[in-house]
Parts: C-alpha cells; sequence; structure tokens
C-alpha cells in the first residue's frame, strides 16, 4: 500500500482539490483508495457524502489518530492512502508527510503561496525528508510560459523538486465537488481530465520506482 500526503502552510492552494483528482484518477485505474481527512473544515469527508460511489473511501481522523487510521486502511485493503491536510498546521503536515512514501505540495503562483514553500521545506525536514514534489497549480490556461520560470525558481530558492505538469484555472475543479465529483467525471475527456490523470501516472511510476529501489536493497 502506497501513501502520499498532501501538504501546505496556505488555505487556498487546492490540497483538497488535488486530493480528490488523484483519487478519482487511481480509482479509474481500478485502485482501491482511501482519503484520510485531517482537516477540521472536513471538505473531504462532506464531499464524500455527497457522492454515490463506495470508492473512495473517506475517513474523518484526528492527527494523533493518523497511524492507526492507516493501518485500517490497510487492514481493509486499499492499495492507496490519500492524507488530505489543512492550511496553517504544522503538526498536521509533519505526521502526514512523516507517514507518507511521497508528498505532493500544491502551490499557486502568486508571491504568497511561494513564500510558503520556505516553510514546507522546514517541516519536510523535521519529517525526515520524505521524498516531496511541488505542484504547481493554477495557472491561466492561455498563459503557460512563465510555468518553467516558476519552476526553476521553486527548485533553485528552496530546494524543492517540482513535477513536471502543472494545472491550471478550470471551471471543473470549481464545480465538481459540489455534487460530489471530481473534475475527470465531470469532464471525463477535459483538459482537467488529462491534467490529474497525467499527475497521477506521475505520481505511480514514482512509487513504484521507489518500491522496487527498497525490494532491491532488501
Amino acid at each position: 500500500m502506497f501513501k502520499i500526503a498532501i501538504i501546505g502552510q496556505k488555505g487556498g492552494d487546492g490540497k483538497t482539490t488535488l486530493t480528490l483528482g488523484l483519487a478519482v484518477a487511481a480509482t479509474e485505474a481500478e485502485q482501491s483508495v482511501a482519503i484520510i481527512d485531517l482537516d477540521p473544515q472536513a471538505n473531504a469527508a462532506n464531499w464524500k457524502d455527497r457522492r454515490v460511489t463506495e470508492n473512495p473511501a473517506v475517513i474523518s481522523a484526528q492527527v494523533s489518530r493518523l497511524k492507526q487510521t492507516i493501518q485500517t486502511a490497510q487492514d481493509y485493503g486499499a492499495d492507496l492512502v490519500l492524507i488530505d491536510t489543512p492550511g496553517r498546521s504544522d503538526s498536521a503536515a509533519i505526521e502526514a508527510a512523516r507517514n507518507a512514501d511521497l508528498v505532493l505540495i500544491p502551490v499557486r503562483p502568486q508571491i504568497f503561496g511561494l513564500e510558503t514553500l520556505k516553510g514546507v521545506r522546514d517541516l519536510l525536514r523535521v519529517a525526515g525528508d520524505p521524498l516531496a514534489y511541488v505542484v504547481v497549480n493554477g495557472i491561466h490556461p492561455q498563459v503557460t510560459k512563465g510555468v518553467e520560470t516558476t519552476r526553476t525558481l521553486i527548485e533553485t530558492t528552496f530546494g524543492l523538486k517540482v513535477a513536471p505538469m502543472h494545472l491550471c484555472q478550470r471551471g471543473s475543479y470549481a464545480e465538481a465537488p459540489t455534487i460530489g465529483r471530481s473534475a475527470q467525471e465531470l469532464d471525463p475527456t477535459g483538459k482537467a481530465a488529462d491534467e490529474l490523470r497525467r499527475l497521477y501516472m506521475f505520481t505511480f511510476e514514482l512509487l513504484n520506482k521507489l518500491d522496487g529501489e527498497h525490494y532491491e536493497q532488501k
């Protein structure tokens, strides 16, 4: 079972949207998925209440019960666990990162969002420096030339790796959760669907490579 933590130090950076999108992409790949919602606002859990399909499962949990909740998901046969964390909660971010195989950090390419990455880098060090990638989020669909500049800035200034794909501003990201769906379910052939599926494949390949290296070391 693989575990992905989605963390950040700013509200509105797209953590829950990214969590839900990846979860549904994994279910499309016939994975059994559990989302652990550590956010007191329970946005992922509320999304699940509006949903009609069982997969992915969503479990609201306190940070102090994260390890036990992960074990429960494994006991029930989950292939993938996604940990959705609240903004401005160092303890939740550290604990989620500490228990993850991979950490994703969505960030919008504005100065206020980018400035939080120094704090995220510090949190990752405390958590033991797990494998982590920033996911640039909220790019205007018609203004993508600056994405490479943003990636370079993040890598050189904050020492963080950046995912090779980004997410754009698209109406389906905001509309789909209101009916318990994800962007790719709302528009299966749309551009948001393509973004999420490519990001899922990137994470899937990373985790399988990591698992293979771990097996070889044994």
